[in-house]
């Protein structure tokens, strides 16, 4: 028997208020929402379970006792006496997906939830408490990486007016999150520096060596050079830029190229100036 405990799943303290529980469950339907985590849909059952109970006070109470005298077998008690419909009704769980759906364009939670591979067509026979939240008129290339449209915009993609709506918008994302307690992530800085190689090494291409200084440690790596390289050319390394926060991805590394020259020759061209 499967004997999770659901202050576990969400990562509270069984004195935790309402809102901590509500501003939690927020920030993990964010993290693990099946549009960012396709994978991960077994584990947002649970987590909307876990909220669905604890959400509700009588039903949070009710399973409180059984903790108390059940210990570690309380969920199995408490899912004996409770259908998924008794769990689910009156939830603002589709209130919440809504949220996500209007400020990051994720999927709609009639959508997801109507899937087999979720809840199926029980879907439908669970009567959730809406608010009557609905979009209206986004269009961006947001910082979730996708599209989301409910009008049409004739902007192109790397015009002024798209440019300043996803900056925008992206500002509007932001404040609506920090309104709702849900915690962005953030994409670590790029960072850069220079390489330098032989005259060789930028004609005919290879490894070169490299010292990465990082935070608290420093270590080497080989970069590729591809043959021809000139001077002041830009090396793109992925993710060895700043850390990200928050979940955020790490920013990258740029790396410009600086050809060494035997030193006579650096002379002269000095002189020649």
């Amino acid at each position: 028997m499967d004997r999770k405990d659901y202050y576990k799943i969400l990562g509270v303290s069984e004195t935790a208020t309402p809102d901590d529980i509500k501003k939690t469950y927020r920030n993990l339907a964010f993290r693990y929402h099946p549009d960012k985590n396709p994978d991960g849909q077994e584990l947002m059952k649970e987590i909307n379970e876990a909220y669905a109970v604890l959400s509700s006070p009588e039903k949070r109470q009710e399973y409180d006792r059984l903790r108390q005298n059940f210990g570690t077998f309380a969920r199995d008690r408490f899912r004996q006496t409770h259908t998924d419909e008794d769990i689910f009704r009156n939830s603002d769980i589709n209130q919440i997906f809504e949220e996500l759906n209007r400020i990051f364009g994720f999927s709609r939670p009639e959508d997801i939830f109507s899937r087999d591979t979720f809840y199926g067509r029980n879907y439908r026979e669970f009567k959730f408490k809406g608010s009557g939240v609905s979009g209206s008129g986004f269009f961006f290339f947001g910082p979730m990486g996708r599209v989301y449209s409910s009008d049409k915009v004739h902007a192109g993609k790397d015009s002024l007016a798209s440019k300043l709506m996803v900056k925008g918008l992206g500002m509007l994302q932001k404040m609506a999150a920090k309104k709702l307690g849900i915690v962005l992530p953030e994409r670590g800085r790029d960072l850069g520096d220079s390489i330098a190689v032989t005259p060789k090494e930028a004609a005919s291409g290879g490894k070169v060596r490299y010292i990465l200084n990082q935070p608290r440690k420093s270590r080497e790596i080989m970069i590729t050079v591809s043959p021809g390289i000139r001077e002041g050319q830009t090396i793109k390394l992925k993710g060895l830029g700043e850390q990200g926060k928050n979940g955020g991805e790490a920013g990258d590394l740029f790396l410009k190229v600086r050809i060494r020259r035997p030193f006579i020759e650096r002379v002269k061209e000095i002189l020649r100036r």
